[in-house]
């Protein structure tokens, strides 16, 4: 009975020879099981099945490579214009160094925003404490509540939001990246965007993969139903809103990637109004909140009148506390924020992260419990400095050499103005084949970075030293 009831229901998907080999083996277990107890049967299946169900390979590599499916393709992706920004970057990266192969160790990446500092000790202690529990009869613990572990949404709620927001509207997840989609699941195909631009890439490539937007526009190299809203010098890289047509759900990251420019108060303020006078969606990108330093300068939405109306917030611990890799963060969705219809919208982000997510990994958490920890949030502090002195120096290693420079005050990223008629792509690869310095030419986020190149001060110091060196040479003007 176990055998059947087990392993029937695999014999329908293996190749013919397959069932040959397991209808003389259920008979040989048989014929085991009468001569055996059941455990012994048991264990002589257990080393058996290895062989007995392997799949054969005589002839599927040949039927595979020839098969096609009869499923259409997700026309949204055709609509995808190139690869994705950062992935593109390192294959050009990767081309550069297979002509170049003797450059390998000469190059210096100030590319895509990859922490580089070691996890803190205190912060550590909380991952390992964490993964340590999981060998103990005690502390170990298998899925948790796919909204997070209850002391951490209470602990992010406290300490990074000083109580304005409530514990259950905290969502924890392994990042803000990965919550962008999750947002846009909820919001679905019928919805009008609106992006800065230029912006993160994440915000638009799921517009249209969620099927939300047209065709690109060849001229403008622009997605039709998506509104793009200008941030230039001349506006201090804050759109004119109120000139903008109106959207459904509009994305905005503050501190700006890749601008580095942090919004005011008074600027968020009016945001949070006209989204309110529109019946918007404000969807708030705060993974840079910690860089800003500037006193008065908003680090939460949250901290804006009427913000709880019309938005959500997504964060991440990734720059907090170098979780990058590790992968921790979290999204804020009030009670107030409701559908036209009246339904709350925390309700349907919590059925996508109940349906889609098992919640983020015990270990991670723990870690998360440990940057928040009095001890933590100084080693945050500290490696926040660290950043940001890089961001100095390569501020000043461009000024110097006469180029106009944004940013790299309240964060991370150093935004480059290029000289008139100069095309960020063609910039980009000039300093990797002249410097083998990696760069993030401003047009991969969107037209309105044509003509910049970002700087990202998430590399050593030494190395960001090095950069600054080999930069003014190559780009003196």
């Amino acid at each position: 009975c176990f055998v059947s009831t087990h392993l029937s229901p695999h014999l329908v998907s293996r190749p013919r020879n397959a069932i040959k080999h397991t209808i003389s083996f259920l008979k040989l277990i048989r014929y085991q099981y009468s001569n055996m107890k059941l455990t012994g049967a048991l264990s002589f299946l257990m080393l058996a099945s290895a062989s007995a169900f392997a799949p054969s390979t005589s002839n599927t590599r040949a039927s595979t490579s020839l098969a096609a499916s009869q499923v259409t393709r997700n026309p949204n992706f055709g609509k995808l214009v190139g690869g994705y920004l950062f992935p593109e970057i390192g294959r050009r990266r990767n081309a550069y160094l297979e002509e170049n192969p003797e450059m390998a160790s000469k190059i210096i990446s100030l590319g895509i925003g990859d922490t580089t500092q070691p996890i803190p000790e205190h912060i550590l202690s909380g991952l390992v404490s964490s993964a340590s529990k999981l060998g103990t009869k005690e502390g170990y613990s298998g899925y948790g509540a796919e909204q997070g572990m209850g002391d951490l949404r209470a602990k992010i709620a406290d300490k990074l939001y000083n109580g304005i927001i409530k514990s259950d509207e905290v969502f924890v997840s392994d990042g803000a990246k990965c919550d962008i989609m999750r947002v846009q699941q909820v919001f679905g195909s019928g919805v009008v965007t609106a992006v800065q631009d230029p912006s993160y890439p994440v915000y638009v490539d799921t517009s249209v993969m969620m099927g939300q937007t047209g065709e690109i526009n060849k001229e403008t190299n622009q997605y039709d139903n998506i509104v793009y809203m200008p941030c230039t010098a001349e506006n201090d890289f804050f759109p004119d809103i109120e000139s903008t047509p109106r959207a459904d759900i509009v994305y905005f990251c503050s501190p700006n990637n890749p601008t580095g420019a942090a919004a005011t108060k008074e600027q968020l303020e009016h945001l949070v109004k006209v989204c309110k006078e529109r019946g918007s969606i404000l969807v708030f990108d705060a993974a840079y909140a910690p860089f800003i330093r500037t006193e008065g300068v908003p680090k939460s939405i949250f901290e804006i009148d009427g913000a709880r109306e019309v938005a959500i917030e997504c964060n991440s611990f990734s720059k907090y506390a170098g979780f990058t890799g590790v992968r921790l963060g979290w999204t804020v969705v009030p009670d107030e924020l409701t559908f036209s219809d009246g339904t709350k919208v925390r309700d349907d982000f919590n059925r996508v992260m109940s349906t889609a997510f098992n919640g983020a990994s015990n270990i991670v958490q723990g870690g998360g419990l440990a940057c928040l920890d009095d001890e933590g949030l100084a080693e945050i502090n500290t490696l926040i400095d660290y950043y940001l002195e890089n961001a100095n120096l390569l501020k000043e290693a461009m000024e110097s050499i006469g180029y106009e420079v944004f940013g790299g005050t309240d964060a991370p990223y150093v935004f480059v103005k290029l000289p008139e008629g100069k095309k960020s792509w063609d910039v980009f690869s000039e300093i990797l084949e002249k410097t083998q310095v990696v760069t993030i030419p401003g047009a991969g986020f969107g037209p309105g970075g044509e003509g910049y190149l970002r700087l990202s001060a998430f590399a050593p110091r030494d190395v960001v030293i090095e950069a600054c060196e080999r930069l003014k040479v190559a780009m003196a003007k």
